[in-house]
């Protein structure tokens, strides 16, 4: 078994196409328009900020990968550039698509043994728990986005 491209396709998997749970993010997203992306139900984060979010993680841990210092800090994690119109949100998808993309293909170079070698400090545990971590993390906050948008949906008929 090859770890880093299992991890690596399981992210893909569920960012952009079918998976053991049926549902994607690129899917769900597909007739979300911008203004239902950053409409907020009740106190629940928008759809925007959940995407925001999921995808932040992987840009910090993409900077470790590519050989710089974790640079994230939770309380800016919901913190996603302003979708003031429908391109503003077809942009910010493509370039949160692209990031996954990039990120994934980084992941499935990674030797196995890196795998189990601490991730930037002994606090965050080995490789694995991180990069299987984030594809947890994206599955959870697309259980969230599913209803978001289906409450979105019904509130609107």
């Amino acid at each position: 078994m090859n770890t880093p491209k299992s991890i690596a396709k399981n992210l893909l998997e569920v960012y952009l196409s079918g998976n053991w749970t049926a549902s994607n993010l690129k899917s769900q997203l597909e007739d979300v328009s911008w203004k239902e992306a950053t409409t907020q139900i009740a106190n629940c984060n928008t759809i925007a900020t959940l995407v925001y979010h999921m995808t932040y993680y992987i840009t910090a841990v993409k900077g470790v990968l590519n050989g710089g210092p974790l640079n994230a800090k939770d309380e800016y994690s919901f913190d996603h550039p302003p979708i003031q119109n429908e391109q503003d949100w077809k942009n910010f998808l493509a370039g949160v698509y692209e990031e996954v993309e990039s990120f994934a293909a980084m992941v499935s170079k990674l030797p196995e043994e890196t795998m189990w070698n601490t991730f930037v400090d002994d606090k965050y545990g080995n490789y694995y728990r991180n990069l299987q971590g984030i594809v947890e993390h994206c599955h959870y906050h697309l259980g969230q986005i599913a209803i978001i948008k289906k409450m979105l949906k019904e509130s609107a008929s």
